[in-house]
C-alpha cells in the first residue's frame, strides 16, 4: 500500500536533519537543530552548584527546559507566565532530562549542574525528538569546552549518543519523521528514544481513536530503530574528527 507524503519522501524516510554547532557564543554548548521546517536552539550550560540533595556528594546533574517561542506557531503561542508551564511543556522536557540522564554518569561529573534549554524557533511537528537530538550534541560540546577541569575524559562520563525519532500509522501504514500534516492525522504516534548502540530509553504511544497490535508496535519499532541509527551518522558528522565517543576508555 502506497501512500503520497506531502513532501514526496518516502514513508521510511527523515526529513532533512542539520545541526550548526557554536550556534551562539554564552552558552558552554550551542546546536541549532534544523528537522524539515522545525528548528531548535538547544544549549548546556554549566553552574558549579547541584540540588541540595547531592551537595557533598561529589555528585553531579543534568535537568532540562524546554519552550515554544511565540512565533514558533500560527496563531502566536503566549509565553508562559507567572511560572506557569504548560502540562506539555513540563512533559516534554521532562523526557529530554531522562533522555541524556541515562547515558551520563554523573558520579563522574563532579558536582556541577547542566543546564539543557531547548527552544522552539519554528514548529513543524517532531519538536521534542528533535530537542533531544540536538540537546545531546550541546551537552558533548559542553562537556569539551570543560574537559580540562573534569575529572574524567568526556567518554567515560558519557556512555553513548542519544537520539529521538517520530514514527506514525496512518492507514495501516508506518511511516518516519512526523511533520506537524502527518502527526495530527495519523491513527498511532510513537515517539522513540535510543542510544546509537540500539539501546531502547523510552518509547511513548498511543492510538487516536484507534487501536494497534502487536506486530504493528513493531513494525514502528523497527522503522524507528532505522531512524535512530540514520540521525546517530548525522550526529557524528557534526563533530567530525572531533567525536570524543569513540576515543581509547581509561579507567577513571
Amino acid at each position: 500500500m502506497e501512500l503520497q507524503r506531502l513532501d514526496g519522501r518516502p514513508v521510511n524516510a527523515l526529513r532533512p536533519l542539520r545541526f550548526q554547532r557554536h550556534f551562539t557564543g554564552q552558552a558552554a554548548g550551542s546546536v541549532l537543530t534544523c528537522m524539515g521546517r522545525t528548528m531548535v536552539l538547544c544549549t548546556c550550560s554549566v553552574e558549579p552548584t547541584v540540588p541540595e540533595f547531592l551537595v557533598g556528594t561529589g555528585k553531579g546533574w543534568l535537568t532540562a527546559e524546554y519552550a515554544m517561542l511565540p512565533g514558533s506557531t500560527r496563531p502566536r503561542k503566549a509565553r508562559d507566565r507567572s511560572g506557569k508551564i504548560d502540562g506539555r511543556s513540563v512533559e516534554i522536557q521532562r523526557l529530554i532530562g531522562r533522555s541524556l540522564r541515562a547515558v551520563v554518569d554523573l558520579a563522574k561529573l563532579g558536582e556541577r549542574t547542566l543546564w539543557i534549554d531547548c527552544d522552539v524557533l519554528e514548529a513543524d511537528g517532531g519538536t521534542r525528538t528533535a530537542s533531544v537530538n540536538g540537546g545531546f550534541l550541546a551537552l558533548l560540546d559542553a562537556l569539551l569546552s570543560l574537559r580540562d577541569q573534569l575529572p574524567c575524559p568526556v567518554n567515560e562520563i558519557v556512555r553513548s549518543n542519544v537520539a529521538a525519532v517520530s514514527v506514525g500509522l496512518r492507514d495501516g501504514l508506518a511511516l518516519l519523521d512526523l511533520d506537524y500534516a502527518e502527526d495530527k492525522d495519523v491513527d498511532v504516534d510513537l515517539n522513540l528514544v535510543m542510544t546509537g548502540s540500539g539501546e531502547v530509553i523510552e518509547v511513548q504511544a498511543g492510538g487516536e481513536e484507534a487501536t494497534f497490535s502487536l506486530p504493528q508496535l513493531e513494525q514502528l519499532l523497527n522503522l524507528g530503530k532505522q531512524g535512530i541509527l540514520e540521525i546517530s551518522q548525522l550526529q557524528r558528522a557534526a563533530f567530525g574528527t572531533e567525536w570524543p565517543l569513540d576515543a581509547p576508555r581509561t579507567i577513571c
